[in-house]
């Protein structure tokens, strides 16, 4: 087990080695930094899931990782990694989405806690990217402003992770492409209607039940 943990471990370290090399050079601005880390560390559940590593591991780095970040918001333990220019819980909430998603499914469907990890990190870290750099075409939604290009990455991402990881755990058929539209678009709603960070929380949790129930609908049997 230390094997697997340590390799997890490695993963993590060389993405935070990469942001600090990132803003020591200052070849990016913040936000992007803090977007590789977003992007880069949510990738871990893919090597806990290949590797087997027990969900107790998981659950246990949450919680430290969720009480590292809350001293952050005091002190300035994570520079260049929680929210740039704005008041947010966002790093907090990613930490604590990772851990209730393995305490819910890691034993059973280790791929549904996968599958809302991945639309976390990669759909949600894409589609603001996308939208602050090359969004055209705005829209408020409850005083917030977002970008149609924003939003269509998330719902395409999304999609695309979902269908991935449907196909490798119950194969092709139109029942699993059916399901991983629907989550995507679930996805894209939570992140257009979320604010101040806390899509980190309702966008996986919600993608993950979604995919779950669906799964046991039209896919288990």
């Amino acid at each position: 087990m230390w094997l697997q943990i340590g390799i997890a471990a490695l993963w993590v370290g060389f993405v935070v080695l990469i942001a600090f090399g990132l803003r020591y050079w200052k070849l990016v601005d913040a936000e992007v930094i803090r977007k590789v880390v977003h992007i880069g560390a949510g990738n871990v559940i893919l090597f806990a899931w290949w590797l087997r590593i027990p969900a107790a591991v998981g659950i246990g780095a949450s919680i430290l990782f969720s009480a590292i970040t809350l001293l952050s918001y005091r002190f300035p333990l994570l520079p260049g990694i929680d929210s740039v220019g704005r008041k947010s819980l966002g790093t907090f909430f990613y930490a604590i989405s990772i851990g209730v998603l393995i305490a819910c499914f890691w034993q059973n469907n280790p791929h549904i806690a996968v599958l809302g990890v991945l639309i976390m990190t990669w759909g949600d870290g894409l589609a603001a990217l996308i939208g602050q750099h090359w969004g055209q075409h705005r829209y408020k939604l409850g005083g917030m402003q977002k970008s149609w290009e924003g939003s269509l990455a998330m719902l395409l991402v999304s999609w695309i992770i979902s269908s991935l990881i449907l196909l490798n755990v119950y194969g092709s058929g139109w029942q699993v492409w059916a399901v991983a539209l629907v989550v995507a678009g679930v996805a894209a709603s939570l992140e257009a209607f979320s604010k101040l960070g806390i899509d980190n929380l309702t966008v996986p949790l919600g993608s993950a039940g979604v995919a779950f129930w669906l799964s046991q609908m039209l896919l288990a049997a």
